[in-house]
């Protein structure tokens, strides 16, 4: 068989997306990630994460039977976070502050390096709702 070839049930692109909406004056620090996934069974699943920056977050996974299907549900939930304001991490680096000359973190006890990698966790227990 192929490398290139995708077999039925398999997303054919990989999906992943990290947003932020940043406002100091409302002490706001919001996150959304999107990701469609597959199941152990090979169906699509678009996942949301949302919450505070430096949270878990919540999750709730929407199934589908076509890869098409969750691809539209990303795209117009991007469409509407991006009205919101939210926008990719590196648009809010520019407005921090410049870091201390001697490398100190701005947050006792956590580097820069730790703050700016934030990662994809698996919260628990995770919300499945099924989308026809």
């Amino acid at each position: 068989m192929p490398d290139c070839a995708i077999l039925p049930g398999m997303i054919a692109q990989h999906y992943h997306l990290y947003i932020e909406r940043r406002d100091a004056g409302r002490n706001m620090a919001r996150f959304y990630a999107l990701s469609i996934e597959e199941t152990l069974f090979g169906q699509p699943c678009l996942v949301r994460r949302w919450g505070r920056i430096g949270t878990g977050g919540r999750t709730i996974r929407h199934c589908f039977e076509e890869e098409a299907e969750a691809v539209d549900l990303f795209l117009d939930l991007l469409r509407i976070k991006k009205r919101r304001g939210y926008r990719p991490r590196s648009a809010f680096r520019h407005a921090e502050a410049a870091p201390s000359g001697d490398g100190a973190a701005s947050v006792p006890g956590q580097s820069r390096l730790g703050r700016d990698q934030i990662s994809w966790r698996p919260s628990s227990p995770s919300t499945s709702t099924r989308v026809a």
